[in-house]
């Protein structure tokens, strides 16, 4: 597979976990899930929560 392939679903991993301390959530939680769901996590982390 492609190198950039790997780099880039790291980078949105990252993206992922700042996002997710920025909403009170764990980073390296969120870390680890977006490294098996991806694009799905940020969906996820993108949707409003609870109030």
């Amino acid at each position: 597979m492609n190198e950039g392939y790997f780099v880039g679903w790291g980078t949105l991993a990252l993206i992922n976990a700042v996002l997710a301390q920025g909403k009170n959530r764990s980073g390296l939680n969120w870390f680890l899930l977006s490294l098996f769901l991806g694009p799905l996590a940020t969906l996820f982390l993108a949707l409003p929560g609870k109030k």
